[in-house]
């Protein structure tokens, strides 16, 4: 029936697992919803524009009108079954393209007709490279009148070299995009009124013979024997060309290129056979190698006969439905009556039933085998990037491998009160989608979520409102300033207090001093039992109260050496308490006298930006009061990372500065060094904030 779910089994040699990758823009989600309207998987064509998709249906994608979050759905064509994994093309939520990248085999890299290669093309594909995924381009939007299909082909070629390799090309009949020629198959394909027919292969002339050039320099990657008869000037027969090419693509040393319009289904027809006939399927590329508890290696074959083995990818977690895992199987079966372990607990996991999923749809399945995908509900205590096992073969699987998020803000709710709700529901939304951090600053007294950038915290804010009806607030978060002093001072501390019987007796010479310590430095030098010993844990104990304050904003005080050296005490109204309270008095009295000092916390920043953006960082690093250290090769070929010291309070917003600068090309790392002294300037500014929020 039209519509319905795939139910029925397939063999792993028939299982084609395609993630979508690409710039947002770039038309991946149109490009699933007509294969699944092609494939007969759904009655319509899901468009954008009226929230109708089938893969973008959570209402922050309908709202927003793009993917946020990877969606699965499976389709059926000519006896193999295609499991679509639509991945967002945002920067912000690239996590989800890690997750659809690590269950596929291959990725289906859309690039706009119009635009051509993007920053989001050029991560799909280094994402894909880093998953050893084979790479199929498809260049969508060529009933656009301003699309160029052989320029956009050419600058795939020279960004990603030789291994590019033509396949369908189209040829504009009554100045329309409307017919496609498969140059493997010698066929052309004429698309009218909605409808293709097959016709005869219009001359091409030149360009034709250039793109069955790009053909031959393709196939000559694939092995020496092939390059040695390139190189010669022989001709390769259409028998080894279309085996080259096959093989080329399914062992990764060719990236085919197709194209048409998602829009109108053009050039659809010809893409599902391509990824039927060229793309690996997870019998040829699903093999995975994983470690046993002992740490050895372990080789797991797609085999629905072996033992039972998972990778949880994604996870969704709803207030009303519950939690959903969604899982790829690597060997054996998943079923209601599999006993499986969670590799990472070590508990046993019962698994009520397992589901084949299409976008929001779920169905009851038999069993999930060898390669395929599928879902399982209510694993309380299952995350992404989990494995399941069998019991009789334990091993570990790799997980998902996920940014780390570079912006962070200061949450709280908008009603008093709703400070535990705001918790769980972050810590539920932390559940699907591990590119979330939270946590609680105790010293600050802020709750602290971090993200992939302003838009992605954005989403959060609506997912609160929407799943668990809390309306929150982000703001900058505070930053954990530290005090000191510069000056050695002798202060005594006396407290008397007398109040009718036993009264209170205390008195103390205290030498304060800077040391270099992250904490406080006590020690004594009485002589004559001026303060008896066994009041000495009392002193350090009320100095280590007072240090959690000093006395310039407030701060906790650092580097401090607290040195008793003198006193007295009465033999009756003496106690703990007094001489507790004694050091207090001497450090209020001493610390505005030693020189105090506000110090700010200083990061170590790496940031890996092209080289065409190195003087723009470096520029900004200096604006933000940050040292530029040096400069060494970056992780990728045209990279460098500049090394730098910059205080952390100017810190809130470089992500947002590094992805504008590079276009998103750019990463860094940026994590507390040490403290130091602030400048005048700030640590005043500091102080009379701290004050003015005293005095609130």
């Amino acid at each position: 029936m039209k519509g319905a779910l795939v139910l029925k089994q397939y063999d792993a040699k028939k299982i084609f697992n395609i993630a979508l990758a690409g710039h947002s823009g770039s038309g991946k989600t149109s490009v699933a919803e007509a294969i699944l309207y092609l494939s007969g998987a759904s009655d319509r064509l899901g468009k954008i524009s009226d929230g109708s998709t089938i893969c973008d249906f959570d209402a922050e994608e309908i709202k927003r009108k793009v993917s946020v979050m990877t969606a699965v759905a499976p389709v059926e064509w000519k006896g193999s079954k295609i499991n679509l994994i639509d991945t967002p093309g945002l920067f912000d939520f690239v996590g989800g393209v890690c997750e659809g990248m690590r269950a596929a085999d291959t990725a289906l890299i859309v690039v706009s007709g119009k635009n051509g290669i993007s920053v989001g093309t050029e991560k799909a594909v280094k994402i894909a490279t880093e998953n050893n995924l084979t790479k199929v381009f498809f260049v969508n939007g060529l009933c656009d009148e301003s699309a160029r299909f052989y320029r956009v082909f050419e600058t795939l070629k020279s960004t990603f070299g030789p291994s590019v390799c033509p396949v369908v090309v189209p040829y504009i009949v009554d100045g329309q995009a409307n017919c496609y020629i498969n140059l493997l198959e010698y066929k052309a394909y004429l698309y009218e009124n909605g409808k293709m027919t097959q016709t005869a292969m219009p001359d091409m002339g030149d360009r034709l013979d250039g793109l069955r050039t790009a053909i031959y320099e393709a196939v000559a990657e694939t092995s020496e024997e092939m390059f040695e008869k390139y190189f010669a000037g022989e001709e390769f027969t259409p028998e080894e060309i279309i085996v080259g090419v096959s093989q080329g693509v399914k062992n990764g040393t060719i990236s085919p290129v197709f194209c048409g319009d998602a829009q109108n289904t053009f050039g659809i027809d010809q893409l599902l056979n391509g990824l039927c006939w060229l793309a690996p399927s997870a019998a040829d590329n699903g093999a995975e190698l994983g470690t046993d508890p002992n740490g050895d290696p372990v080789e797991l074959a797609v085999n629905d006969n072996a033992a039972a083995a998972a990778i949880v990818f994604k996870t969704v977690a709803d207030p009303f439905v519950g939690k959903l895992s969604y899982f790829k199987v690597v060997s054996g079966k998943i079923s209601p009556d599999t006993p499986l372990i969670n590799m990472r607990t070590g508990a046993t996991e019962r698994i009520t039933k397992v589901m084949t999923i299409k976008g929001k749809k779920q169905e009851d399945a038999q069993y999930i085998g060898a390669g395929d995908i599928g879902a399982v509900p209510k694993l309380q205590n299952t995350n992404t990037g989990d494995t399941l096992c069998s019991p009789l073969r334990k091993v570990t699987l790799d997980p998902v491998i996920y940014p780390k998020p570079s912006y962070s803000m200061a949450v709280h709710p908008k009603t008093k009160g709703d400070e535990e709700k705001v918790a769980q529901g972050i810590l539920r939304l932390l559940e699907e989608d591990p590119t979330l951090q939270f946590y609680n600053n105790t010293e600050t007294h802020q709750m602290i979520i971090s993200g992939l950038g302003e838009q992605h915290l954005d989403v959060v804010i609506s997912k609160m409102k929407s799943k668990f009806g809390v309306d929150i607030i982000l703001e900058q978060p505070k930053v954990a300033y530290r005090e000191t002093i510069r000056k050695k001072v002798q202060v005594q501390g006396r407290h008397k207090k007398q109040s009718g019987g036993h009264g209170q007796f205390g008195d103390v010479w205290i030498e304060f001093e800077h040391c270099d310590s992250d904490d406080m430095d006590f020690n004594e030098r009485v002589v004559g039992g001026a303060v008896p010993k066994g009041f000495f844990p009392a002193v350090e104990k009320g100095l280590r109260e007072c240090i959690l304050k000093g006395p310039l904003a407030g701060y906790p005080v650092v580097g401090l050496k607290a040195t008793l050296y003198d006193g007295s005490y009465h033999p009756v109204d003496s106690s703990e308490m007094s001489f507790k309270m004694a050091a207090a008095i001497a450090y209020k009295t001493g610390m505005p006298l030693a020189n105090p000092v506000l110090l700010e916390p200083i990061g170590k920043l790496e940031a890996n930006v092209p080289d065409a953006n190195m003087g723009d960082v470096m520029g900004e690093v200096n604006k933000r009061r940050g040292r530029v250290l040096g400069m060494n090769p970056g992780d990728e070929e045209g990279v460098q990372a500049v090394e730098a010291e910059v205080p952390m309070a100017e810190m809130h917003d470089f992500s947002t500065f590094i992805r504008q600068c590079t276009q998103g090309r750019g990463h860094f790392t940026f994590a507390f060094e040490r403290y130091e002294e602030a400048p005048a300037n700030i640590a005043a500014k500091v102080i009379e904030k701290a004050k003015e929020n005293k005095e609130e």
